[in-house]
């Protein structure tokens, strides 16, 4: 059992947190859109445009991903395709790395994945569109609306370790979890 000492000092520092993620919410939904180009990605089916990528929805969730060599970006793409259909139930989502799209259905389909998949292949939608600063290629996700011919960039955010897009962190930091020695697997061995 906590002390009472610890377990205050627990609630008080949760409170706080909720109350952030009320203030970041906050923020957020004050950010003024920016209007962005119709940039161009690969598929299995060919050529779509960003455009093409909300399908019937007004709003994208677009989830920027470095491909099958980062663990890491695949431990949150893992963690998102669990509450895949819950976010679909408001916005359209889509997937996208610098990988081929054949690559991409060969990794989405080992991981059980059942995003939309796009490819961006390093071009222009990365380069402008990034989630982090000037960077080539970083992970996260950026949310999009459409109105009329235009497409407005409402919010971005990059992930991280203790972001609040992966619960894996925080489920882990109640077992002492040191984040700091784990890495994550593709496929972890039985025992």
């Amino acid at each position: 059992m906590q002390n009472s000492d610890s377990a205050t000092k627990l609630r008080e520092l949760e409170t706080q947190l909720v109350a952030l993620n009320n203030e970041i919410e906050k923020v957020r939904a004050e950010q003024t859109p920016v209007e962005v180009q119709n940039y161009t990605f690969q598929t299995l089916n060919g050529e779509v445009t960003l455009m093409d990528l909300f399908g019937q929805r007004e709003q994208l969730l677009l989830i920027h991903n470095m491909g099958s060599q980062c663990p890491f970006c695949t431990l949150w793409a893992d963690g998102i395709n669990g509450y895949l259909p819950h976010l679909e139930s408001v916005l359209s989502v889509a997937l996208v790395s610098h990988e081929t799209p054949e690559y991409q259905r060969k990794f989405a389909m080992d991981r059980g994945w059942r995003f939309n998949l796009a490819s961006h292949g390093g071009g222009q939608y990365i380069k402008d569109q990034c989630v982090f600063g000037q960077a080539d290629n970083y992970p996260g996700a950026v949310v999009y609306r459409k109105e009329g011919n235009k497409i407005l960039r409402l919010n971005r955010a990059a992930f991280g370790g203790g972001d609040q897009f992966n619960a894996f962190y925080g489920l882990m930091s109640l077992a002492d979890f040191d984040s700091d020695a784990w890495q994550p697997q593709y496929h972890y061995d039985e025992k």
